[in-house]
């Protein structure tokens, strides 16, 4: 894949042109991780956390996040997002969030699975961060990824999950 290197001969950094891509539908899935104590996670899922509906917050939030990448990551090119998901898994110690984003472009949504997953968990964190000074945001990554040229990738059923399934 030297041809879609960031860094040019010189050394300096530039935006890949995918101009000469064909255009085709991609996914992606990503997901992230907040841990936090049992108690906190009850007031998040109850909806009763002093901040407000902490879910809903950062549903808004991942999904923002989502269609503002380009905006955030330098070198990422601006997409027609059609469509983005954000949805949250109780966890006894914890909140799963994943991600899915879609698009029909030339390039990937992998950066905008993880900035919406990435801004949703940062967004839990600053909803509880007065309740649970300890909380943590512990994973984020792709799970899936479909289209391109590259083909699809989905994480190996062994490794997905099993860093929130065990809190």
């Amino acid at each position: 894949m030297s041809e879609l290197s960031h860094v040019r001969a010189d050394g300096t950094a530039h935006m890949v042109d995918v101009s000469a891509k064909p255009v085709t539908a991609r996914s992606a899935t990503a997901e992230a991780v907040v841990t936090t104590t049992a108690d906190v996670v009850e007031q998040i899922f109850a909806g009763t956390a002093p901040k407000g509906d902490v879910l809903a917050v950062a549903r808004v939030a991942g999904i923002m996040a989502a269609k503002k990448t380009p905006e955030l990551v330098p070198l990422c090119h601006p997409l027609p997002i059609s469509g983005v998901t954000v949805d949250f898994t109780r966890l006894p110690a914890g909140v799963h969030i994943r991600t899915r984003v879609k698009t029909t472009a030339v390039t990937g949504v992998e950066m905008e699975a993880l900035t919406a997953a990435s801004v949703a968990a940062l967004t839990v964190y600053d909803m509880i961060k007065a309740l649970d000074k300890a909380a943590e945001i512990t994973i984020t990554r792709v799970v899936t990824k479909t289209g391109g040229k590259s083909g699809d990738y989905h994480r190996a059923a062994d490794e997905e999950g099993t860093a929130y399934e065990q809190g």
